[in-house]
């Protein structure tokens, strides 16, 4: 159970890498970062993400490097692959990002779909009940759950789910497999 909770979090953070990683420089001081407009996915905003998706991976480790600092030049690289993929600003790609992270996070290994708050619910008492995890971590990871639960959304248009689930394989392809690497033949 854990390892799933860690996966779901290990893809959200995938996804939301490049995106935060490319506009953290533009954020406000004071901004909540938890929070970010909720839209209407369309096919084509998928689409476009997966093909930015696949543009962006090789500029993983210099994103995690300049996560706190981040350099002008791959932040320009960064947009031009936005732009170039269909999206009019970075701040686009980081709210088609942050709805897709959204919907995925939900999804359970036979396709069911989990509102947030429901599902941190769940990871939240799934965690109590792990004997295997050292205190320590367990507190933690408890911490953040329990931060996130305060700050998180039910899902606003419901509409994203069919749509992301359409393009779950590829979606899959382009993220980070590390659900898949903690927890062989389940997703």
């Amino acid at each position: 159970m854990r390892t799933i909770w860690l996966g779901k979090l290990a893809v959200l953070a995938g996804l939301a890498l490049f995106a935060t990683s490319a506009i953290a420089q533009s954020q406000k001081d004071g901004e909540d970062q938890w929070q970010f407009k909720q839209i209407k996915l369309t096919e084509k905003q998928v689409q476009d993400f997966i093909s930015a998706q696949k543009q962006l991976a090789p500029l993983a480790s210099k994103l995690e490097n300049a996560a706190d600092k981040p350099d002008p030049a791959l932040q320009k690289q960064i947009e031009q692959i936005a732009k170039s993929n269909g999206f009019s600003t970075i701040d686009e790609f980081d709210d088609v990002a942050a709805n897709i992270s959204l919907v995925l996070a939900g999804l359970d290994p036979q396709g069911q779909f989990t509102e947030p708050p429901d599902q941190i619910k769940k990871d939240i008492d799934e965690l109590k009940q792990d004997k295997q995890l050292p205190q320590k971590d367990k507190d933690q990871a408890l911490a953040e759950m329990q931060e996130a639960l305060k700050r998180v959304a039910p899902l606003q248009f419901k509409e994203n789910v069919a749509v992301v689930k359409k393009y779950q394989k590829e979606l899959d392809q382009v993220t980070p497999q590390e659900a898949e690497k903690q927890e062989p033949g389940k997703k």
